[in-house]
């Protein structure tokens, strides 16, 4: 028995923010109903390299998942989505504020068919708001949100993170949402709506950035691999090339990192016994850091901080990743088999439940590969879902094929 088994998730909108927050509890039981438009799909199912015509990205996005195929702009759409909503606890959707609206489905009406339902409304600016119709991305949310003016070396262009960091706290924040409505749900019996920006989940993860801006008018600045304000922190450079990241910021931390790299004097110094004194010193710590490290290679400098207990790690590459003894005995590393039958490694479960831990156990769905069976469910005729085909209500990729 997964923990989430038996509550049912209607899950609509596509790419990225909703959809990995139907994932993360599809991944720990919940059924997951995604719906995607016909012939097209999930736009994420062409993103970035493909298989045998589909995103490798989505084998994990959508794993666990069922889809159906449904033109939502027809009304019989929307009347299905009305007859799903009485029999699910939570429907999630990450479109443009006032799309739901527009298509009559507005979340307060669905509240009136199904009183329990728990809706979750993802979006770049949120429901209400000046900017609540403005299109809003990920790399857009992470800009306002004040990460990107971090993310850069100083005076250098700001730079993204890499991966769409934006979307994926808005979805956790999401499931965080859902979360604490299912658990006072059991208290009330009442259902409830979920309002995330993605700008929003980005600034609630920016620690102390607008309190010293209010506090003293410090407009942190970008500081490249350094953490400003704690030292020492940093990335530093090795005799092979590579970069190992230290972190000797605790005050006994410190002292065994510099006895480790053979600066006893320094380790006993009053000037840099805690934090606010090295940070005066920060560039001349660095400095003696830098120059130890580049007369050694990044495995040496491992080994030597490891066995002084000191916080320290090599810069990982999907490579690295994917070989480490590590990610591979904590089951980070799965292999998971596509619909086509393919094998891939993805990403393993987060988090780790010790009575009832996630799994993986369906493959990522082919377009309306679901479509019987949940059209039944909700007591739909083999006629009337074969009508619906014939008018280009619903679709599936399987259909399309054998014609």
């Amino acid at each position: 028995m997964s923990c989430l088994s038996g509550l049912k998730i209607i899950e609509m909108g596509q790419l990225i923010a909703g959809p990995f927050a139907g994932k993360t509890l599809a991944d720990f039981g919940a059924e997951v109903i995604k719906v995607e438009t016909p012939v097209t799909g999930d736009a994420l199912r062409k993103w970035r390299l493909l298989k045998n015509g589909t995103s490798i990205w989505w084998q994990v996005q959508s794993r666990n998942k069922k889809s159906i195929s449904l033109d939502l702009k027809s009304p019989e759409a929307q009347d299905i989505i009305r007859a799903l909503v009485k029999e699910c606890d939570v429907l999630i959707e990450n479109f443009r504020p006032g799309t739901l609206e527009e298509w009559g489905l507005d979340p307060e009406d669905l509240l009136k068919i199904n009183p329990r339902l728990i809706v979750l409304r993802i979006s770049g600016y949120g429901q209400t708001g000046p900017y609540r119709n403005r299109p809003g991305f990920g790399v857009v949310a992470e800009a306002m949100g004040g990460l990107r003016h971090l993310t850069a070396e100083p005076g250098r262009v700001p730079v993204r993170v890499g991966v769409s960091i934006g979307d994926t706290l808005a979805a956790l924040h999401g499931v965080i949402g859902i979360l604490l409505a299912l658990h006072e749900r059991h208290q009330s019996g009442k259902g409830q709506i979920i309002d995330v920006a993605l700008y929003e989940a980005v600034f609630n993860c920016m620690e102390s950035l607008l309190p010293e801006y209010s506090a003293f008018g410090e407009v942190r600045q970008a500081a490249g691999s350094a953490l400003p304000g704690i030292a020492p922190s940093n990335a530093y450079l090795c005799k092979d090339g590579g970069y190992v990241l230290i972190a000797g910021n605790g005050d006994s931390i410190f002292k065994r990192l510099m006895t480790a790299i053979g600066q006893k004097e320094m380790a006993n110094n009053s000037d840099y016994g805690d934090n606010t004194g090295r940070v005066q010193h920060v560039a001349y710590i660095d400095q003696v850091i830098g120059k130890w490290t580049l007369l050694h290679g990044v495995d040496e400098v491992l080994q030597v901080l490891e066995e002084a207990k000191v916080p320290a790690g090599k810069i990982y590459t999907a490579a690295d990743i994917a070989h480490d003894p590590h990610f591979i005995a904590r089951q980070m590393i799965l292999n998971q088999v596509s619909s086509d039958g393919d094998h891939v490694l993805v990403p393993g479960i987060v988090p780790k439940l010790s009575r009832t831990p996630g799994n993986i156990h369906r493959a990522s769905p082919n377009i309306g590969q679901d479509n019987e069976q949940v059209l039944k469910e909700i007591g739909l005729s083999e006629e009337q879902i074969s009508a619906m085909y014939a008018r280009g209500i619903i679709w599936s990729e399987k259909k399309s094929n054998e014609q």
